[in-house]
């Protein structure tokens, strides 16, 4: 028998680790065989020494995790436990600093690490994955960081304007009330790493740009991190000509899920086809995320996979 005790300062922290009705707690205890108490503001675990272990790895993230973030959802819970129980590959936690004070991003699974180590190391980069894998969110926080460490001068979201299968019509407005749906994701992105002043204020000072596809013809743009999400819904022609724009000291990230194509049926994608063709180009990095990367909801995981069956 093995006995270990963990010091939690802030008492909330506690109660954020345990979780509602002390859930978290409950399904740790159960998946390791330890047992785990609260006393003097400190984690008790007692158990088999390799239990242990791992019972006080996981709240130690835990505690990291409410600390960073301020809650710990179900979602966390269940990625410790599968890392600790061998389900998973550890994950090589490099924080990611954004523009909110005290914010941080990590990588949640191994293919988010080597995503975002995708991006550390090349120029280009192609990601494909599911709904909820976090291609664009990660490709944002990785923007905002290179925008805050200064090693890029602007950041530019680009989406084309594909509808999903629907009409939306006529759209009143000026451009930017017009291409404001299509962009909506990107900007919902953009606000988890910054404040709306600051967002706003980058904004109109140019630093910060979103655009649809179509408006990035002729342009060569340096020393700028480039998101191109949707990818799928590209064509061809459109994915050559989003390519040819990178610039000087430039950056692109260039996401989609192949499984949601727009396109008319006789269009071949251009995300599909520049995967194909970019594969043994130097300076290219290709990722692709699967259903354990998903981190949304853990429904999300259960209906991609009823899906792809």
């Amino acid at each position: 028998m093995s006995r270990t005790s963990i010091a939690v300062v802030d008492s909330k922290r506690l109660v954020a680790i345990f979780g509602p009705r002390d859930q978290h707690l409950r399904r740790i205890r159960s998946a390791l065989g330890v047992g785990v108490s609260a006393r003097d503001d400190s984690i008790q675990i007692e158990g088999a020494e390799p239990a242990v272990l791992r019972a006080a790895e996981i709240f130690e993230e835990l505690d990291r995790i409410a600390r960073d973030e301020g809650a710990v959802d179900p979602d966390h819970v269940s990625r410790l436990l599968a890392v600790a129980t061998g389900e998973q590959p550890p994950v090589r936690h490099e924080p990611i600093e954004v523009h909110r004070p005290g914010k941080q991003f990590t990588p949640k699974s191994a293919g988010q690490a080597a995503y975002v180590q995708a991006i550390r190391d090349h120029d280009v980069v192609l990601c494909t994955g599911p709904a909820g894998s976090g291609k664009t969110f990660l490709a944002v926080a990785m923007a905002v960081a290179a925008l805050r460490a200064e090693q890029v001068r602007k950041i530019v979201l680009v989406r084309p304007a594909v509808e999903a299968g629907e009409s939306l019509g006529y759209l009143p407005g000026d451009l930017q009330a017009k291409i404001n749906p299509y962009l909506r994701p990107l900007m919902d992105a953009m606000r988890e790493m910054m404040d709306y002043e600051l967002l706003k204020r980058l904004t109109e000072q140019d630093i910060v740009e979103m655009i649809p596809l179509a408006y990035m013809r002729g342009r060569t743009l340096n020393n700028a991190f480039i998101i191109l999400d949707e990818a799928q819904n590209t064509t061809v022609s459109q994915m050559k000509m989003f390519l040819t724009r990178l610039g000087h000291g430039s950056k692109m990230v260039i996401s989609g899920d192949t499984t949601q194509i727009d396109l008319p049926a006789d269009r071949t994608s251009g995300l599909l086809d520049a995967m194909r063709r970019l594969r043994a180009v130097p300076g290219c990095g290709h990722v692709t995320l699967g259903g354990a990367d998903i981190v949304r909801h853990a429904l999300v995981q259960r209906i991609v996979e009823a899906y792809d069956r």
